[in-house]
């Protein structure tokens, strides 16, 4: 079965330039449609505006951050299967894991290399639906 067609990415990065960053490696590179928030508080309204198709979330972000705003996703019946991967510079194996077990389909590290970045993020959806 072929897995449903990503095109819409809701990007959500606090810190501007690693924002621009993904964003134009998202656009250019992969051909998605991206729509960005600066924060977490953010992104439920956005997500509703938008309608993404995957959501990507930094980890930390002042206020709301990554985990918050997934769980506040999950918390609105429109985007409870909506999937959602993390970036973030923690890389510990018990961050991983716990990230996983919130319900991310996979996490990113920083510094990401934006020519890997679309490749990275087809390879988490493809994988998702490939489990489904």
């Amino acid at each position: 079965m072929n897995s449903p067609q990503l095109k819409k990415i809701l990007y959500a990065e606090d810190e501007p330039d690693i924002r621009q960053i993904a964003t134009i490696a998202f656009e250019v590179i992969g051909g998605f449609q991206v729509e960005t928030c600066e924060s977490g508080e953010t992104v439920v309204e956005t997500a509703h505006a938008f309608q993404p198709d995957l959501v990507v979330l930094d980890v930390m972000m002042p206020g709301v951050d990554g985990p918050g705003a997934m769980g506040a996703l999950r918390q609105t019946e429109e985007f409870q299967n909506t999937p959602v991967v993390f970036m973030t510079a923690k890389v510990m194996p018990a961050e991983l894991e716990r990230f996983k077990n919130l319900g991310a389909l996979d996490v990113i590290t920083k510094p990401f290399d934006p020519t890997t970045l679309c490749d990275q993020i087809k390879r988490i959806w493809e994988d998702h639906h490939a489990a489904k």
